[in-house]
């Protein structure tokens, strides 16, 4: 042919030859399609149409530098042209140049404004830019001009989860199933939203189809038993945890996540092991050392523990959790002054984080005098951390500050025998004031170390009529009166805290032996869903029970100071018990909270506790049997 502009005739035959090469292109015959656009280019090198679908070849077969000389010359040709703007975003999108491409697809939109695929690669585009809420939007307008497409609102919701908008996004993986029900993947990605939601039985039941549809669908099973550990449905979540290393036995992420799991069964030494073949998959695994670490502690608390999380830091220096354990190792060890400093990372990780309160006052961690300014002191965590710590707050005071206390409800009567200042509950209305710490950040701000620690006789007092009403009620209670409190309760509804719950708790039939302790009457002190076992206890040990009357720690407190003893697991009961100055003994698990520190029967938090250890993980028998030896002996 000429290299005239063709003839009507010519342009004709031009126009059957591109509609050959498109039928060609569609059905996957790339060479030959290529082959008769080349042509039809040869004899019109003005044709914007033919270099655009002739890029798309290029770029499907990896040539992408002629693919953009080709959509460029397309756009010079015809900056009018839509879908030569459409092209060169694809070109730039594949060449990662997506800032470029998003200005391609804007320009094709802004042309045609009823363009869906190019609003769909637009959304895209500024999706993996991060500017989410306009992706959104540009699929929201895809989807307005194509209602059936189940990719726009698969991307869609994608969009959503990356916002945290989750319920939109559950009801748009909702919209694309109803048109594809077989996708395994879009209820996998209906599974996650329900999971963020919290809406966990749909959430399941969404994982479940998902692996109907894709019996090898390994990142749903992974998440599966993820779900199913925070269910503590700990069985069925090690049952997949399985199923992922049967598919996938080389992935050190699936090792990981089952020691958590075996973790939670109390199978440490199994957890262990796992944890450590993560490692041998992947030794730069932050997260799989710092749980290594985190089984040592339970194990063989020491040194070996602070190594791994300190190799973990190495590798991922901002990794929250990994400081937050680390904080714990050091204060269990007695190095209060690395622990305090690593256990600010707490609020950023994830149990806590939530949790901070973004005041407009400056926080205070001791840097600048006091005198004078008015510091609100805020709990933060469990009542056993504020009863713990509350002591600081007459250090605080005595720097010449005005304290306002901000406790928990039920600690509000009893705190205001602390004598520090103004006690507020959580959720009332705040007072002026110049600048506020946590209760926990307060060691730090004092700069406070084992040997400096204010341990009081007593810096909590029970209102004493009361007390009085409860040593004339028990005084019909033969012997010694010692208070029991045999089971902890987990303040946030996550697997490890859960998991730690159960290791520090006992049943009050482990109790029982105490029962044969002659010379000795026994009261309940437990609160919550473990009280009821009080009303079925059997011989020998038989129980004074009031709880019923106790609405806060003032009450209990009031109950402590008529009796000669607490005995109680490691809860905010022991606590009480030890800032009321009464004796108390606190039975406490092998993996020991850090305030407990190693190798002590002592505490330098409260002079009146004594620390009875198990000398294994799990062994309450042994240390049952040593409370009653030593009652024998007190009693006599």
């Amino acid at each position: 042919m000429s290299s005239e502009p063709p003839e009507s005739a010519d342009a004709d035959a031009l126009d059957a030859a591109f509609d050959q090469g498109l039928e060609l292109h569609r059905a996957g015959r790339l060479d030959e399609a290529e082959r008769i656009y080349r042509s039809i280019l040869q004899q019109d090198p003005d044709d914007a149409a033919t270099r655009c679908v002739l890029a798309m070849i290029a770029l499907q077969t990896g040539r992408v530098a002629w693919a953009l000389e080709l959509a460029e010359g397309a756009v010079a040709i015809d900056a009018e042209r839509p879908e030569a703007h459409h092209t060169r975003g694809l070109v730039l999108r594949q060449m990662q140049r997506t800032e470029a491409a998003a200005e391609s697809f804007s320009q094709a939109v802004t042309l045609k404004p009823d363009y869906v695929e190019a609003h769909y690669h637009y959304g895209s585009a500024l999706q993996a830019l991060g500017r989410l809420g306009d992706a959104v939007t540009s699929y929201d307008r895809a989807i307005a001009l194509q209602p059936d497409d189940p990719a726009l609102h698969s991307k869609r919701g994608r969009a959503l989860v990356a916002l945290g908008r989750y319920a939109e996004a559950t009801a748009a993986f909702d919209s694309e199933i109803a048109l594809r029900p077989d996708d395994a993947l879009a209820h996998y990605n209906r599974a996650l939203s329900l999971h963020a939601q919290l809406r966990f039985d749909e959430a399941l039941a969404s994982y479940d189809a998902a692996i109907g549809l894709q019996a090898d669908f390994m990142q749903a099973y992974n998440n599966r038993s993820a779900l199913l550990r925070e269910l503590q449905r700990l069985d069925e979540a090690l049952a997949s945890a399985d199923t992922v290393i049967a598919l996938s036995p080389d992935l050190a992420g699936a090792y990981n996540n089952r020691g958590a799991i075996l973790l939670d069964l109390g199978r440490s030494e199994d957890a262990l092991a796992d944890f450590d073949r993560a490692l041998s998959l992947n030794p730069d695994y932050a997260e799989a050392l710092c749980n290594r670490g985190f089984v040592l502690r339970l194990l063989r608390p020491g040194d070996e523990a602070v190594r791994c999380f300190e190799a973990a830091l190495r590798l991922q220096p901002d990794y929250a959790v990994g400081h937050e354990n680390y904080a714990m190792a050091l204060l269990q060890l007695g190095d209060f002054q690395r622990g305090w400093s690593e256990y600010e990372w707490r609020w950023q990780a994830p149990t806590l984080a939530p949790a901070r309160r973004p005041f407009p006052q400056p926080l205070w961690l001791g840097e600048q005098p006091i005198a004078g300014a008015t510091i609100l002191l805020h709990a933060e965590q469990g009542m056993g951390d504020t009863l713990q710590f509350c002591r600081l707050a007459l250090d605080v005071a005595a720097r010449g500050a005005q304290v306002v206390l901000e406790v928990q409800q039920p600690l509000v009567r009893l705190l205001a025998s602390l004598g520090t200042g103004k006690v507020i509950a959580q959720g009332e209305p705040l007072p002026h004031f110049d600048l506020h710490c946590p209760l926990l950040s307060l060691p730090l701000a004092l700069r406070t170390r084992v040997e400096t620690i204010p341990a009081y006789p007593s810096y909590l007092h029970a209102d004493p009529f009361a007390a009085a009403a409860w040593h004339r009620r028990l005084w019909a209670v033969p012997g010694r009166r010692v208070g029991l409190v045999w089971s902890g309760a987990a303040r946030q509804q996550s697997a490890d805290v859960i998991a730690a719950n159960r290791r520090r708790s006992m049943t009050l039939a482990q109790f029982t032996p105490l029962g044969g302790v002659p010379g000795v009457s026994f009261v309940s002190l437990q609160k919550g869903p473990p009280e009821a076992e009080a009303r079925v206890a059997s011989p020998p040990l038989r129980l004074f029970d009031a709880t019923d009357e106790l609405h806060d720690f003032a009450d209990t407190a009031a109950l402590i100071a008529a009796l000669d003893l607490v005995i109680a697991v490691d809860t905010s009961v022991a606590h009480l018990a030890g800032a009321l100055g009464k004796p108390v003994w606190i039975l406490n698990r092998f993996d020991s909270c850090w305030r407990w520190l190693l190798h002590r029967t002592d505490s330098p938090w409260y002079p009146t506790a004594r620390l009875f250890r198990q000398p294994a993980p799990g062994d309450w028998d042994s240390v049952i049997a040593a409370v009653c030896a030593a009652l024998r002996a007190w009693v006599g």
